[in-house]
């Protein structure tokens, strides 16, 4: 439908700035990612809402969004429309540089926008880089914008946590909930029934060296909270991975796939999205949006190996900022065994790809025989229908939004045999009614208190075979709060809009095939045969082919089967190159090194594990790591995955660089595992991670690349600090 744009002028008057009309473009049926390139330049943490004009919208992080046409400052809380979510227009910003709030903390920047259709208005949700949560309310997805402040504050929000990196989510019986938190505790909290103040117990959900950018969504019964761990913001070197736990509660506890609660003190598997090798880097801060076939797509931003960094730019808060680019990503969310994985496991995409089904196969308008259209939606004048001209059928997806009293027809053959779901006013039930031969059934469920008919909601009918199910939301991002499944022999027909009475409404009425899940992820890497001239048992004496960088025999002894090793002080962390390192050749070629460590370290810094080494600031590192919980006593035991590199896009250059991901969960017993790859064609050296707790099931972290320069060494390093020992039961190299 139309963008509204006597709404849009009144943007005009809160911000002082003219919002970028829409501009038309073809719905597409490939992309590449960045789907933000020829826009923006980039566009951090995305939040994308289909908005009741019919259009997506996305929201981002205050940055230089132009500044590859010159511009050298940056844009706050920029907005984007499309109308296929892969061609995206600039509509203009939340605020103009001149207008910020005179409540906001000097030097702050906003960051990390959440968008929420809730009760008839956008709840748009940003959080302060000094800290804090700030809600604004408006009749649009571009305003005019009523401001709320802060919701939650800078400091003393009784989450010991960063109060920034929120979400709002509203769960089946109508309660909201905000999440929010970073480095390292994730929390949430219900609010009041407007959404606009948090009432209730903090409760702490996840906890995770740098976890932060929680999003929720709903599903077969789980509540599936996404959040992102590592660094997001460090060019080349950044380690976001969005992982996920799930629950049966919004308010937890939420397991991963291994059953490790988000609350344990250690990293987690349950890897939804990290970086692959192929050109995209630190994937993470994720919403979610569903297309018109119902096929759910991660909306992210990443980081081009090729295009990094910033030049020094001023920011919002007129300082002058290095800042990475982080444009704009879109790819399929798939669901496997009951959990959510991207592309099946393949990670980003850096090729075309099929694209999100955003133009219906049949759809319901104004024209001969519909109703009339009143500001851009169909209106009953009385009881009765309006059908589309053509016939759907088979599995498909029928979805409108509607408001008071109206129903979906999701198959009308004729008035003998017909499907409809209803938002009942009267008993106030989302009911599906059937005739199937002039025989009506029908089945229903409450909706939640407080459920307003006269504001737009959204109704979904999916059949896949004779499993039909209806669901309703606010705002079509996986938070029903009503759902109804019913069989129906009915499998085709004509869609549209009922009533009942004179003026039920209907907008953006559509059907189109429901989209064929992917039932298999791409399988893991799988190892080959053992190299024994590149292992080592430690069984009687170390082999020879050992060597020391620093250190003597004396720092680690072979006895019991094992290597054992006492931390010493000392690191291997940019210019500070003290510790000891055992290395030894490696294979040439692509080979897979592996290792089994016992580590009994208690206190912050604590590390032991396996090196790629070909010098001290030139390595790819996987270790178990004890590091400090911020806001806490408590450690965070991790299997970190590092590399240290040269930074040569940086401006003024810097010599090296050092960044972390992290794998699966770290135990007193870890299995680590790294896997090498050359790749000729970008003369890269590919290295992935890998992590297991019983030697059996692996979790697979990302890739860290690094240009080829020559070879590598296989190390070992018992490191940081003091009064820990690492057990390496073996080492053991593998051709690929």
């Amino acid at each position: 439908m139309r963008v509204r744009p006597l709404l849009a002028v009144a943007l005009l008057i809160v911000t002082g700035l003219i919002p970028v009309p829409a501009r038309a473009a073809p719905t597409a049926t490939t992309y590449t990612n960045p789907v933000s390139a020829g826009t923006v330049d980039t566009f951090p943490d995305p939040a994308v809402i289909k908005a009741k004009d019919g259009l997506w919208y996305a929201y981002g992080t205050t940055n230089p969004i132009h500044q590859s046409a010159g511009e050298t400052g940056e844009h706050i809380l920029p907005v984007l429309s499309s109308a296929d979510l892969v061609h995206w227009t600039h509509r203009g910003d939340v605020y103009a540089l001149d207008a910020k709030p005179s409540w906001w903390p000097a030097g702050t920047r906003a960051w990390a926008p959440d968008i929420r259709y809730i009760d008839g208005s956008y709840h748009l949700t940003y959080s302060l880089s000094v800290g804090g949560v700030a809600l604004l309310t408006g009749p649009t997805p571009l305003g005019p914008w009523t401001d709320h402040g802060l919701i939650v504050p800078s400091a003393g929000s009784g989450c010991p946590t960063g109060n920034i990196d929120q979400a709002l989510f509203t769960d089946t019986d109508g309660t909201h909930y905000l999440y929010w938190g970073s480095y390292d505790t994730i929390c949430v909290q219900r609010m009041n029934t407007s959404a606009t103040a948090r009432v209730g117990e903090i409760v702490q959900v996840g906890r995770g060296r740098r976890a932060e950018g929680s999003f929720v969504v709903h599903r077969d019964g789980f509540y599936y909270l996404f959040f992102s761990d590592a660094g997001c913001c460090d060019g080349a070197f950044s380690g976001y991975t969005v992982k996920v736990g799930r629950s049966t509660s919004p308010l937890g506890p939420f397991v991963t796939p291994t059953g490790v609660d988000l609350m344990d003190l250690t990293s987690k598997d349950g890897i939804v999205l990290t970086a692959n090798g192929d050109r995209w880097i630190g994937p993470g801060h994720n919403s979610v949006a569903t297309d018109l076939a119902g096929q759910d797509w991660l909306v992210y931003h990443a980081i081009s190996s090729a295009d990094p960094d910033f030049p020094p730019v001023t920011g919002a808060n007129g300082a002058t900022l290095r800042l990475t680019k982080r444009p704009l990503m879109i790819d399929r969310l798939d669901w496997i065994d009951g959990w959510p994985v991207v592309r099946a496991g393949a990670g980003p995409s850096n090729s075309p790809q099929a694209a999100p089904v955003t133009a219906p196969v049949v759809s319901v308008s104004g024209g001969p025989g519909a109703w009339p259209v009143v500001d851009g939606a169909l209106v009953a004048e009385g009881p009765g229908t309006s059908l589309s001209r053509r016939t759907v059928s088979g599995d498909v997806r029928v979805e409108a939004d509607l408001r008071d009293g109206a129903g979906l027809v999701i198959a009308y053959r004729d008035s003998a045999d017909n499907v409809t779901a209803w938002l009942d006013e009267s008993a106030d039930r989302l009911v599906v009614e059937t005739a199937a031969h002039g025989r009506r059934t029908r089945k229903e469920v409450d909706l939640p208190d407080g459920f307003s008919h006269r504001n737009w909601h959204t109704v979904a009918a999916e059949r896949r075979g004779r499993t039909l199910t209806v669901e309703v939301s606010a705002d079509r991002l996986r938070d029903a709060v009503a759902t109804v499944t019913v069989t129906t022999a009915l499998t085709d027909g004509r869609i549209g809009a009922a009533a009942r009475g004179k003026g039920a409404a209907a907008d953006n009425i559509s059907a189109a095939p429901l989209a064929e899940p992917v039932t298999r992820r791409v399988p893991d890497p799988e190892i080959g045969a053992l190299l024994p001239g590149y292992s080592d048992e430690f069984d009687g004496t170390a082999d020879p082919a050992w060597q020391w960088v620093r250190g003597d025999a004396a720092t680690a002894t072979v006895r019991g089967g094992a290597l054992v090793w006492p931390t010493r002080a000392g690191e291997l962390y940019l210019g500070d190159n003290t510790a000891p390192v055992l290395t030894r050749p490696a294979p040439t070629g692509d080979f897979t090194v592996e290792t089994k460590l016992t580590f009994d370290g208690t206190r912050g810094n604590q590390q032991a594990g396996l090196l790629l080494h070909q010098n001290d600031d030139r390595y790819f590192k996987l270790v178990h790591s004890v590091l400090p919980l911020s806001g806490s006593n408590e450690v965070l035991h991790q299997t970190e995955f590092g590399k240290e590199g040269e930074r040569p896009t940086y401006s003024p250059p810097v010599a090296v660089a050092n960044a972390p991901m992290f794998a699966g969960p770290a135990r007193a017993t870890t299995w680590l595992r790294l896997r090498y790859t050359f790749d000729a064609v970008h003369g890269e050296d590919e290295v992935r991670a890998a992590s297991s707790v019983d030697g059996v099931t692996w979790t697979w972290a990302g890739v860290w690349t690094l240009p080829h320069t020559g070879d590598y060494r296989i190390g070992l390093i018992s490191m940081n600090a003091t009064g820990a020992t690492g057990t390496f039961d073996y080492v053991r190299s593998h051709q690929m």
